[in-house]
């Protein structure tokens, strides 16, 4: 829940009636459905069957990637010489999951190879000198990179001094200039025409050894396995979930749910999941986190080691490990986003107008990130979150739909020492005497650029439901949509006048979340179980049997071996023609 302001709802433009009519016709299937099958391009019974039954075989030629050629030929090289090749990348989900993904794929066929992820205090984000420092020490004399190098120019040109090819994987916008690597893969090149740009760093890595598979003849079959590690990334990087990324998800979600690996296997019942059961909401609420705990607290190499290990028992033991670095991040986590709360509320931040820039030198680097997520949710502001590591002031940003933070970012780029990401969320690096400046800046930038549109949090509405046309077969038919993302979200669904049946209770620790069933007024016999997730402030008005109109998704609950259908509550409007 936003604390400051009101969500607006706002239905969904509709789509040609003439076609949902048609591709309902065609289909069998409600209106609704056709519906929202039209908004996502499906306007066709063959499109249909594409979208509902989705083929490996439909992934692209990997080789229509820029420097794929180059890429797969000096990894080739590398392998037949025995050259020592170092997998090196980013410390959080994406960037390890593709060096978990690119090291397993290659460890198959040389025993000259490593890994190496940065450490976050010590070397920040990306490509670091020391890195290469220790690759040239350790007689490395190849370097693919994932999830990062893109902008590492002068690293590249460092690495080449000291006798080291660099291949570069990554998935971030390029500057003007691109690094002097043997090949450089990243979808967002100018010059690169691949058909989908919004791989993961994880899908760069995997088209890859793709193309290295279609090359030298090894069987596309000998992939599926990575395919866990690809929708572990795909869904925590919150790329979009079209195109390859949504085929190559639901496969993941396949192999995930049926033979994962044995360091997923052990996340997985640490999370207490239901193995089988395991869906993207799981993965980016509880799957995700624990393994970006390693690089926030620890390090990212041990949840490299995590997914790279064969045996059950070591698996469990270093995810015991993840996991209580996890616990550790949430209390952390709670206490800086408190504290941040405060700053704001207290006038003691360096910006609150038109985005909010808070900075205290004692705050955890790995955490900032999600305290700058949580004010974004309590404010609706573009945020920054800043604190003090190895002589500078480094922090992430983040976003409000709508918004390009990352432009802004960029106009400030004279102050700054390092930035990089993407439109809603960038981490930055600057020194202590820029930053007053920065904050500025920064405001008085979004204040010329930022609409008051933009600043209302905003619930797209896909369509208004009566509670009587949930049915089985219905919800059968939404699954079938899934796996839901970016650009295939979970409809949201609007119902008017309902009420609680009068079950309503506080639930979770704190009692911060609500359990309701809740009844429409004109249909008293379809009673539904609702979830609302922090939203325990409205349980007096709900609890005394106001009639309100909510807006939800619709989920499958799972407990104890029994599924039945819930709504997830997203937002309620009083009833206003109530006397």
């Amino acid at each position: 829940m936003i604390m400051n302001k009101e969500c607006k709802w706002r239905p969904k433009e509709p789509a040609d009636p003439s076609k949902v009519s048609r591709l309902s016709a065609e289909l069998g299937i409600d209106r609704v459905l056709a519906e929202l099958l039209v908004r996502r391009g499906v306007e066709t019974f063959e499109q249909a069957r594409a979208f509902f039954r989705p083929d490996l075989k439909d992934l692209h030629d990997p080789f229509l990637m820029k420097d794929m050629d180059l890429a797969v030929e000096r990894v080739h090289k590398a392998v037949t010489s025995k050259e020592k090749i170092l997998v090196y990348g980013d410390y959080d989900v994406d960037g390890t999951t593709a060096v978990a993904l690119v090291y397993s794929f290659l460890q198959r066929f040389t025993r000259d190879i490593g890994f190496y992820v940065p450490d976050r205090y010590d070397e920040g984000y990306g490509v670091s000198a020391k890195g290469i420092d220790w690759a040239a020490k350790n007689g490395y004399g190849l370097i693919i990179t994932l999830d990062c190098g893109i902008k590492a120019l002068e690293k590249v040109e460092y690495a080449k001094k000291k006798g080291i090819d660099v291949i570069v994987c990554d998935h971030h916008l390029p500057e003007d200039s691109l690094p002097g690597a043997v090949a450089v893969l990243d979808p967002k090149r100018e010059d690169c025409h691949y058909p989908f740009d919004d791989l993961s760093g994880c899908g760069v890595g995997f088209k890859l050894v793709q193309a290295y598979s279609q090359r030298y003849g090894i069987s596309f079959d000998s992939l599926l396995p990575l395919l866990d590690l690809l929708v572990v990334s795909i869904s925590s990087d919150l790329v979009s979930m079209t195109g390859e990324n949504r085929l190559l998800a639901h496969f993941g979600l396949k192999v995930l749910n049926e033979s994962p690996r044995e360091g997923l296997k052990a996340i997985i019942g640490l999370s207490m999941l239901e193995q089988g059961h395991v869906t993207v909401d799981d993965i980016v609420f509880k799957i995700g986190p624990r393994i970006n705990a390693a690089g926030r607290m620890e390090s990212g190499s041990l949840s490299v080691e995590l997914l790279t290990a064969t045996e059950s028992e070591e698996a469990m033991l270093i995810a015991k490990k993840i996991n209580d670095s996890n616990n550790e991040r949430k209390s952390i986590d709670r206490e800086i986003t408190q504290e941040a709360l405060e700053m704001v509320q207290d006038g003691r931040c360096l910006a609150s107008e038109n985005a909010i820039v808070v900075y205290n030198p004692s705050w955890n680097k790995g955490v900032v990130g999600i305290v700058a997520s949580r004010l974004v949710e309590a404010f609706y502001k573009p945020t920054v979150v800043l604190t003090s590591s190895n002589g500078f002031v480094t922090g992430s940003a983040r976003s409000v739909a709508g918004f390009d933070l990352y432009s802004s970012i960029e106009q400030c780029s004279d102050l700054l020492e390092n930035f990089g990401g993407h439109v809603y969320a960038a981490g930055l690096t600057l020194r202590e005497d820029n930053l007053k400046e920065f904050a500025v800046r920064m405001d008085r930038f979004i204040a010329g650029k930022i609409t008051d549109e933009m600043l209302t949090p905003v619930v797209e509405i896909d369509a208004q439901l009566n509670f009587s046309q949930i049915t089985p077969k219905f919800f059968r038919l939404l699954k079938q949509f899934q796996p839901f993302g970016p650009g295939n979200n979970n409809p949201v669904f609007m119902t008017e006048n309902v009420y609680d049946a009068g079950f309503g209770r506080k639930v979770g620790a704190g009692g911060v979340h609500m359990k309701l069933d809740l009844i429409q007024e004109s249909q008293p016999y379809h009673r539904i179980a609702t979830i609302a997730f922090n939203m325990a402030d409205c349980y007096d008005y709900i609890k005394a049997g106001n009639p309100f109109d909510v807006c939800y998704s619709i989920v499958e609950n799972y407990y104890r071996g029994a599924s039945s259908i819930q709504l997830r509550m997203k937002d309620f409007h009083e009833r206003q023609d109530i006397i």
